[in-house]
Parts: structure tokens; C-alpha cells; sequence
């Protein structure tokens, strides 16, 4: 049975009609067509639906829409928003502005067939959050020892996703 529930997204409260147990993801993509996270797997085991949810990355196919409610969610959509808040940039600046993580993967060309990565990019902002100056060791392990699962790359990219977050620490760092 659907339920109003208000949900806070990318910094906007938004009221949606759903069950309490709909998969959070459906209600981003289906209800408030964000279309950075993306049903991969559907069971948390790859990370192509990655967000965070109060600066906590969690797989939005099994994160029931009912617990995201009193809490932040952040979508790929919403990260250049919150690196302007932290560099308390002027509106004409941050409707201007990728987050470091998103220039990063731009700058090393990091996709290829693009599916997995807003989920990346989601794994790295959190990792970065937690450790501005991580080591390769480091971002592997963020990369593939958290659970759920590891994040996957269909196209493997590693290498290049391996570089981005380095990139985007060095940038951070200004």
C-alpha cells in the first residue's frame, strides 16, 4: 500500500507516493527521475546503484525508501552541490562547478561503456571523506573489500578509477 513519504535528495525535500518497502532506487529513478543511480544486479552485489545516504554509501536496489526517510540522499546528481557548500561558493559558481571526484574521472577518461560508474563515484567521495590522502592499498580495498560487495567494472577500468581518486585527492587539497 503507497504512503507519502518525504525524503530528502540532493537537498530538496521531496514528498513521493510509495510503499514504505519500495527499493529506494525505483523511487529515485521512477518517481523523481534521477537517473545517476542505475539497477545493476538488483541484489547489492556490483554497486551501479550506489548513493549515499547521510554521507554513507548504500545500495539503493535493496535500501527499503521508508529508511532513507529523516536522512540524507545523495545522488551523483547531487555531488557538485555539496563540494559548493563546503567551498561556500556563490551561486554562479556552483551551478559552474563538478565535484573534484567528477572532474576526476572526466580528466583520467575513466569510462567506457559508463554503466558502474556514478556508483564509483559515489564509493570514491565516501572514501575521500574519510581519508583525504589515500593509498592505492587504500582505494582497492574501498573499492572491494567493503561490504556488501565489491564494486564492479563490466569494462575494467580499475586502473583509471584508481587514478581518478588520486587525482581528485590532490584537487581536493586546494
Amino acid at each position: 500500500m503507497a504512503s507519502e513519504l518525504t525524503l530528502t535528495v540532493n537537498g530538496a525535500k521531496q514528498v513521493v507516493s510509495s510503499a514504505p518497502e519500495t527499493p529506494l532506487l525505483f523511487v529515485l529513478r521512477n518517481e523523481l527521475k534521477l537517473t545517476g543511480p542505475r539497477l545493476g544486479c538488483g541484489m547489492a552485489q556490483c554497486g551501479a546503484c550506489s548513493v549515499l545516504l547521510d554521507g554513507e554509501e548504500v545500495r539503493s536496489c535493496v535500501t527499503p525508501a521508508s529508511y532513507a526517510v529523516g536522512k540524507k540522499v545523495t545522488t551523483i546528481e547531487g555531488l557538485p552541490a555539496i563540494w559548493a557548500a563546503e567551498k561556500k561558493l556563490s551561486d554562479a559558481d556552483a551551478a559552474r562547478t563538478l565535484h573534484p571526484v567528477q572532474q576526476a574521472w572526466i580528466d583520467e577518461q575513466v569510462p567506457q561503456c559508463g554503466y558502474c560508474q556514478s556508483g564509483m563515484m559515489i564509493a570514491a567521495v565516501e572514501l575521500l571523506a574519510k581519508n583525504a590522502n589515500p593509498t592505492v592499498a587504500q582505494i582497492k580495498d574501498a573499492f572491494t573489500n567493503k561490504a556488501p560487495s565489491p564494486h564492479l567494472c563490466r569494462c575494467g577500468t580499475y586502473a583509471a578509477i584508481i587514478d581518478a581518486v588520486q587525482r581528485a585527492a590532490q584537487s581536493m587539497k586546494g
